[in-house]
């Protein structure tokens, strides 16, 4: 009998066992200590901005991120209703009200088409999501950010490594923030990570960080003493998380070469019924480059959706759908939308299944997926 298929794996390439174990050596318990700053410049290197740092949580990096937009009760923040709650959560947490833009049929992201429309005298960011690592059309999306003054915040959590005309996402917006959840390309359980090339965001975001006060200044030894200077929180993760993660970030070649091996095998296996127009996939236009994080299928129908799912569960395949949309949410309604607000959302919301990815499925398991799908439709 075959073994199980999970939809997720968590890939240990380098040496993740040996970092933590160092780092417990050291007393690296509490955050900013060898593991953490290695992060950082790691992922200022390989991802091309002027300022990185690891926090607890890509949550974590998106409510900094609102914080340092300034948002404050009453203003307005423009996002896809295609996303993670957490995306929406960030700026409500300040006060702010969403306000949600359909997305496109074919990228899945937020359309950027319909974002000007949207604006008011109250919109005083953009959040955009690079969903499952394929860049939203940033050139026009930041054109329009600087007519109107309006910040623009990457949440690119699914996106590390992906790029926009050959620039690396997370490095276009004002603001980015990452996600390393077990989940994710590179992993460290729980952990994300905020990106900017501005340096006003840059000093602000090491302040807010470290629950408003200036103490990285005073561990470099530019202030005798550190205090409360800004709004901020506890965002830091402990040493030991960042070593793990530095060991994945050293091995992102090797992990990202394997999730391409999976994803590629899966676009060849599944090309007939694509073709045949059985399911559609998610489009990255000729000037992105994707990371490969979710390889997606979308159906004519719940229904279809539903029934490949417990097709593919009966097999021993765990497949998954993805976002409920948020603007249908209990929630959303609170702020006034509606079922039928965002018909392409909703469409997708019901239509999109993910099929099981990690850098070390094998072949055969691949196949046996790809046989999987192929014999339901078959039917």
């Amino acid at each position: 009998m075959n073994s199980p298929i999970p939809f997720n794996r968590p890939y240990l390439p380098g040496f993740e066992k040996e970092y933590v174990a160092s780092a417990i050596e050291k007393r690296g318990l509490s955050g900013d200590h060898h593991y953490t700053l290695a992060c950082n410049e790691k992922l200022r290197s390989l991802l091309g901005v002027r300022h990185a740092q690891i926090t607890t949580s890509c949550t974590a990096a998106l409510e900094m991120a609102a914080i340092l937009c300034n948002l404050n009760p009453g203003d307005e923040v423009i996002v896809p209703s295609y996303t993670f709650v957490s995306t929406v959560n960030a700026f409500v947490l300040r006060g702010a009200r969403p306000v949600f833009v359909d997305i496109r049929a074919d990228t899945l992201n937020i359309d950027e088409s319909k974002i000007e429309a949207a604006i008011t005298k109250r919109t005083k960011a953009i959040f955009v999501v690079h969903y499952a690592g394929v860049a939203c059309e940033m050139n026009a999306i930041m054109e329009i950010a600087k007519r109107h003054n309006i910040v623009v915040v990457e949440d690119a959590a699914q996106a590390i490594f992906s790029t926009y005309h050959g620039q690396t996402l997370g490095s276009i917006g004002d603001i980015a923030a990452l996600s390393f959840h077990e989940t994710k390309n590179i992993v460290c359980g729980e952990g994300g990570a905020v990106l900017t090339n501005r340096a006003d965001f840059g000093e602000r975001c090491e302040i807010v960080r470290e629950k408003g006060t200036n103490r990285s200044k005073f561990f470099r030894g530019q202030v005798d003493k550190y205090t409360w200077v800004d709004v901020g929180s506890s965002y830091l993760p402990p040493d030991f998380v960042a070593a793990f993660l530095l060991a994945q970030l050293e091995n992102h070649e090797k992990i990202q070469k394997e999730r391409k091996r999976v994803f590629d095998r899966y676009a060849k296996g599944l090309a007939e019924l694509v073709d045949a127009g059985v399911v559609r996939r998610q489009l990255c236009p000729e000037h992105c480059v994707a990371n490969q994080h979710i390889f997606c299928l979308l159906t004519d129908k719940l229904e279809t959706r539903t029934a490949l799912i417990s097709s593919l569960k009966s097999k021993g395949i765990s497949a998954v759908f993805h976002y409920v949309s948020l603007h249908s949410s209990p929630m959303g309604m609170q702020y006034g939308y509606k079922h039928g607000d965002l018909p392409v959302t909703e469409a997708v919301s019901d239509q999109l299944v993910r099929l099981p990815l990690f850098s070390d499925l094998q072949d055969v398991e691949v196949d046996r997926v790809i046989e999987a799908v192929k014999d339901f439709f078959g039917k």
